[in-house]
């Protein structure tokens, strides 16, 4: 009976079926992918060859990743050689029917300058402002992070008052849209541990590579860090949220007075400036000489500086109050 018994223990048992992890999904969603537009995919055929033959760029894929941008980096590179070549067969375009409309004017020396400069500008300006696109993109949500942050920490800290887990905390933050970009971060981390199957620290340790946002990362590296050493998620997360409190009160107070000193530059730059200019311009005009041209430095006065130097303030005044 010893000798069947040990056979028994030591007899192979048979494997074990492998088991599909389930996908936590909602009820009646359908995976969906990021297909490309109709003229991103005229591009990926044009310049397929170009792209795939360099080699990539690490740099743009990371902005392109911090920017949550749906597309892989040599379909951008694509993207950006296709729009650049319309863009330069337009400003061509653009540049002969200057030269031909200024040349029976008799102005045929601008006529070739305009369609030199113009098809060179545009081209250039077209790239640069699209290969820069994933960088522009990953501050902009870099900011709106920022922005977001104190609030976010506080729905932290409150849920973490009351013994929720890490990974629930995160669940339950992406589903809070009113945080904009840090909802969608804290998504991202969801979907990695509901989706991919990965643990939580890993999640968030991936989360913090990928923010645009330092002071996001900050967080994220912190909860990783506090969670390794054996320390006390709920502590953290509440100094985390008075830290982010006090940041933001100093924040919308040196907002506050940039913003009343832009409100000093414009009433002396855009109202008093402009007002003293055109009136010492009209007695010149009067009683001096040159009446013509100083008419037309009136008019470009009045119809050039005073409109771009107040949209130039509004522009301003209006970036800074998003931020608050």
């Amino acid at each position: 009976m010893a000798t069947a018994s040990l056979r028994a223990r030591l007899r192979p048992k048979p494997e074990e079926p492998v088991v599909a992890r389930p996908v936590r999904v909602k009820k009646g969603a359908q995976p969906t992918h990021s297909p490309l537009s109709p003229l991103q995919q005229w591009a990926w055929r044009m310049f397929r060859g170009r792209v795939t033959s360099a080699p990539p760029d690490p740099l743009l894929e990371e902005q392109m990743l911090k920017a949550h941008m749906r597309i892989r980096g040599d379909e951008y590179l694509a993207y950006v050689m296709g729009v650049t070549l319309l863009a330069g067969a337009g400003t061509v375009i653009a540049g002969v029917a200057l030269l031909v409309l200024l040349s029976l004017n008799g102005l045929f020396l601008l006529g070739v300058l305009l369609a030199v400069l113009l098809p060179v500008g545009g081209t250039g300006v077209t790239y640069m402002l699209l290969r820069t696109g994933p960088s522009s993109k990953a501050k902009s949500r870099a900011r709106a992070i920022e922005t977001k942050i104190s609030a976010s920490m506080s729905f932290v800290s409150a849920m973490a008052s009351a013994d929720v887990n890490v990974d629930a905390i995160f669940k339950e933050l992406a589903r809070q849209k009113i945080y904009g970009e840090v909802a969608e971060e804290a998504a991202w981390i969801t979907r990695d541990t509901e989706l991919l199957g990965v643990d939580i620290l890993t999640a968030i340790k991936e989360g913090a590579a990928r923010t645009p946002s330092k002071r996001f990362q900050d967080f994220l590296q912190g909860v990783v860090t506090t969670a390794t050493s054996g320390g006390q998620l709920k502590p953290y997360f509440l100094m985390k949220a008075e830290q982010y409190e006090r940041e933001n009160k100093l924040d919308s107070l040196r907002r506050v007075e940039t913003m009343g000193l832009l409100a000093e530059t414009f009433v002396t730059v855009v109202v008093a400036f402009p007002l003293f200019l055109v009136i010492i311009i009209a007695i010149f005009a009067i009683i001096g000489g040159g009446g013509g041209f100083l008419l037309e430095v009136l008019f470009g006065i009045v119809l050039g500086m005073i409109p771009l130097s107040q949209f130039g303030f509004i522009f301003f005044m209006y970036a800074i109050a998003q931020e608050m």
